[in-house]
């Protein structure tokens, strides 16, 4: 890995804070945001709706996070929010708490300097895709000089549209200190759009853009180009995050699969019923209409005959406890 915030994004240690949902400058026919992120105020950490500072750190305590990717619109408003979740972080954290924010404006040295003094690390610019190959001697070559002096590592964060050299000059060069190049990639939020500009799916794949894969041929030999797969993101990203997640909060009897889901079995037996069967109390959990135990435990109570129902379920571990499956027992 190129980074340190790379490295701890591939462990599924880094919290996905999203901050803000509008862009002032620019509509990027290739964003992915979905209906719930664009063009809204609302904050989220991973699937949190975020209600609270206290939710944040809950959500960063939930999954042991070892760092923070901050990401969001380009108002004030995305600013301030940004800055107060950084202090907030290294407060409760501390300075190995690390942190990076993706960004797609400038936001000149004053700003590069507030970033700093909230705790932020890494910062990761996507200029506007007209500009690329026309960057030097702009603003946002600029940028890149003002965030280091200002005590950040500047670099640059762009999909995969198409291969662009100049982005290899500025490493080259010590402006840039690494490009981490995402697999264009469809999603709910563009995928009208990005069909009308002539893109496709990938044969085989869900969300991966025919042709993305060509810019390694320019530019995967240079050691400081990370290129970030979709297929990655999901089998070791989201899923090591939810392994972290599922780890923490588990209990006794929760099963913990390979997938980062949670199984358990529900029953409507009652607590005094299951007392009456010698079942110790750390292999279940009584809920207001129903009691949650250890799924192989209920298997063994329908076979023997000791409940005439159950079910196991399999969970996601986020805050919403999205289920994944219900098996009936009888």
């Amino acid at each position: 890995m190129i980074s340190k915030g790379c490295e701890q994004c591939a462990e599924g240690g880094k919290m996905v804070l999203f901050v803000y949902g509008y862009c002032d400058q620019r509509d990027c026919f290739y964003c992915p945001l979905g209906e719930n992120r664009k063009n809204v105020t609302d904050v989220y950490a991973n699937e949190r709706r975020v209600e609270s500072d206290a939710d944040v750190l809950e959500e960063a305590h939930r999954m042991d996070a070892l760092g923070t990717s901050i990401t969001g619109g380009e108002p004030q408003e995305a600013m301030e929010r940004t800055c107060r979740y950084l202090s907030l972080l290294k407060d409760e954290f501390g300075e190995d708490h690390h942190t990076h924010l993706y960004t797609g404006i400038t936001g000149g040295r004053e700003n590069m300097r507030r970033l700093s003094e909230a705790g932020l690390d890494e910062i990761r610019f996507h200029p506007p895709l007209e500009l690329w190959g026309d960057l030097h001697g702009t603003e946002w070559e600029e940028i890149l000089h003002i965030a280091r002096e200002e005590g950040l590592t500047p670099a640059f964060e762009i999909p995969g549209i198409r291969a662009e050299p100049e982005f290899l000059e500025f490493l080259d060069e010590g402006a840039a200190e690494f490009c981490n190049i995402n697999e264009f990639e469809m999603s709910d939020g563009n995928a009208k759009r990005m069909k009308e500009a002539g893109y496709e799916l990938r044969d085989g794949h869900m969300s991966a853009v025919e042709g993305s894969h060509g810019v390694l041929e320019t530019m995967a030999d240079h050691e400081r180009v990370y290129f970030c797969t979709s297929v990655f993101k999901d089998a070791a990203q989201h899923r090591n995050r939810l392994k972290r997640m599922a780890k923490n909060i588990s209990r006794p009897f929760d099963t913990v699969t390979d997938d980062g889901t949670l199984v358990y079995g529900k029953t409507w037996l009652s607590e005094s019923e299951l007392e009456a069967l010698g079942v110790p109390e750390e292999f279940y959990a009584v809920k207001s209409e129903h009691v949650e135990l250890a799924w192989w435990l209920l298997e063994e109570m329908v076979e023997d005959g000791d409940t005439a129902k159950g079910e196991i379920v399999e969970q996601y571990p986020t805050v919403n406890g999205t289920v994944v499956e219900r098996t009936p027992l009888a």
